[in-house]
This record gives C-alpha cells, sequence and structure tokens, in this order.
C-alpha cells in the first residue's frame, strides 16, 4: 500500500509538472492579430470618410417623442382625486403591496 501510495504521489508530480512546462509568454503573443494589406494610408482615408457620412452618431432611441396634451392641469388633478375617492387607484404606502 505504501508503494502504491508512494508511485500514485509521483506520478501527480510528474503530471503538474507537465503542465507547467506548456505555459507560453506572457503577453499572448501567439493570440496578436497579424495583417498583412497593401493598401495606402490615402485610401483607408477615402474609405473611412464615406463610411461615417453614411452612417448615425446617435444612438437608436435616444429622441424623445414629445406630445402635446390639450387637458387643463386642473382638470386632470380633479379626475385623479375622483379616482382615489372611489377607490379605482391605490393612494398611500399601503398601495405598494
Amino acid at each position: 500500500m505504501n508503494k502504491t501510495t508512494r508511485f500514485l504521489s509521483i506520478a501527480a508530480v510528474a503530471a503538474f509538472s507537465a503542465f507547467g512546462a506548456q505555459a507560453d509568454e506572457a503577453d499572448s503573443s501567439q493570440f496578436a492579430l497579424k495583417f498583412d494589406t497593401n493598401r495606402t494610408r490615402a485610401e483607408v482615408a477615402a474609405e473611412a470618410s464615406t463610411v461615417a457620412q453614411t452612417r448615425s452618431i446617435e444612438p437608436a432611441g435616444s429622441r424623445v417623442v414629445t406630445y402635446k396634451s390639450t387637458a387643463d392641469r386642473a382638470a386632470v388633478r380633479a379626475a385623479a382625486a375622483e379616482a382615489v375617492r372611489t377607490g379605482k387607484i391605490p393612494s398611500g404606502e399601503i398601495s405598494a403591496m
């Protein structure tokens, strides 16, 4: 039993040391992108200027829709007070439950 335990512990140490030997560079250079291009700087700048003219820099959904109300403030307050009185809408802290 003692020999089996010793053999398994030596095998485990050898396996862990083999994983450590597979380490790569610290800067992850194997994942670096390499580009080989034959376009000039002027061609790239010309293409970038045409793309910028066709795209909007405004985020989608950022425009606010305005609504022009025809209701009177006093009429809305009176309707809300009537709805609270008749129990159509809840009021107070207990209404959150």
